[in-house]
C-alpha cells in the first residue's frame, strides 16, 4: 500500500506537470498568430505605398474631391504674386558749406514703381546755389527698368540736364539714357549710366557707394561720383574727358530707417578743360565742403 500511495502520488504529478506544458505551448502559439495579425495590415500598407508612391497624394486629392494632380475644389485659390511695389528715397538732401566758393542745398532722388522684373524709374540730382540768385543745376531722369540678373536692373529712358542762374541763360539738354544700377560683390551700390544728347554728345557719370553699420543705427557710407564727357559743351561748363570727380563720407544715425541724419565731408575736384572752364568763370577747380543733412525713405 505505501509503494501504491507513492505511484498514485508520482503520476500525478507528472500529470500536472504536461497539463502545465501544453497551456504554456498553447499560450505562445496564440501570442504568435496575434503578432502575425497585428503585423499583416501594416505590411500590406507599406507594401502598397512602396507599390505606389503618390498612395497619399491620391488620398489627399480624394478628400477634396479632384482627381490627382487637379487643385481640390475647397481649397483656396492660389495667390497671385506680381503685387506692384514702390519705393522713394532721398539718398541725399543736404546743405553744403564750401571752403571756398558759395553755398548750395544738394540733393539726389530716386523712385520706383512696379514689380518683381518690370519698374519705373524716377531720378533726379542737383544743386542750387545759395548766394548767387538761387541758381539751379540739376537734371530730371524717367527709366525703364528691367531685372537681368539678381540684384542687378538694365535702364534706359530719357533725361533732361537744366543749368538756370542770374549769369547765364536757361540751357536745357535731352538726353537718350542707357544705365545699370545693381549691389556689386562685397556689397557695393553701383550705378553707371551713358547719355547721348539730342545734338550728338556722348558723356557718361558713375556713382559707388557703400554701407558699413558701426552699430545697427550708426552707419558710415563713403560715396563716389565721377563724370566724363566725350566732346566738349561750354554751354553746360564741360570739357571733354573726364570732367570731375567728388568723393564723400557720410556718417548717419538712423533713428529710423526712414529717417536718418547725417554729418561728413565731401571733395570736389575738377579736371583738364573743364577746370579751366570753371576758373575763367571766378570758380574754384577744387573745394572741400562740409555737409549736413537727412536720409529720407518712403
Amino acid at each position: 500500500m505505501k509503494y501504491q500511495h507513492r505511484i498514485t502520488i508520482t503520476l500525478v504529478a507528472a500529470i500536472s506537470l504536461l497539463g502545465l506544458l501544453a497551456c504554456r505551448v498553447q499560450a505562445a502559439e496564440q501570442s504568435h498568430s496575434a503578432h502575425q495579425l497585428a503585423d499583416a495590415p501594416q505590411t500590406s500598407t507599406t507594401n502598397a505605398a512602396t507599390a505606389n508612391p503618390f498612395a497619399k497624394e491620391a488620398r489627399v486629392d480624394a478628400d477634396t474631391q479632384s482627381p490627382p494632380g487637379v487643385v481640390g475644389k475647397n481649397w483656396p485659390q492660389p495667390v497671385e504674386d506680381s503685387q506692384i511695389y514702390h519705393m522713394a528715397l532721398f539718398d541725399l538732401l543736404e546743405y553744403r558749406a564750401y571752403d571756398s566758393g558759395p553755398a548750395t542745398m544738394t540733393w539726389d532722388f530716386v523712385g520706383w514703381l512696379g514689380g518683381d522684373y518690370n519698374r519705373l524709374w524716377i531720378k533726379t540730382e542737383g544743386d542750387m546755389n545759395l548766394s548767387r540768385g538761387n541758381g539751379v543745376e540739376g537734371d530730371l531722369q524717367v527709366l525703364y527698368g528691367r531685372l537681368i540678373a539678381p540684384f542687378w536692373d538694365f535702364q534706359f529712358g530719357v533725361r533732361q540736364n537744366l543749368i538756370t542762374g542770374p549769369n547765364r541763360s536757361n540751357n536745357s539738354r535731352t538726353y537718350a539714357v542707357l544705365g545699370l544700377q545693381g549691389l556689386a560683390p562685397g556689397y557695393f551700390e553701383i550705378e553707371p549710366s551713358l547719355y547721348i544728347s539730342d545734338r550728338g554728345e556722348v558723356s557718361g557719370d558713375i556713382t559707388v557707394s557703400k554701407d558699413f553699420y558701426l552699430t545697427q543705427k550708426l552707419v558710415l557710407q563713403p560715396r563716389f561720383e565721377g563724370q566724363f564727357s566725350f566732346k566738349e559743351d561750354r554751354q553746360f561748363d564741360t570739357a571733354s574727358g573726364v570732367n570731375q570727380t567728388d568723393l564723400g563720407l557720410r556718417l548717419r544715425y538712423e533713428i529710423r530707417r526712414e529717417f536718418a541724419p547725417y554729418i561728413g565731408v565731401s571733395w570736389q575736384q575738377k579736371y583738364g578743360g573743364t577746370a579751366s572752364i570753371a576758373r575763367s568763370e571766378g570758380d574754384p577747380a577744387s573745394a572741400v565742403a562740409f555737409v549736413v543733412g537727412v536720409r529720407l525713405a518712403f
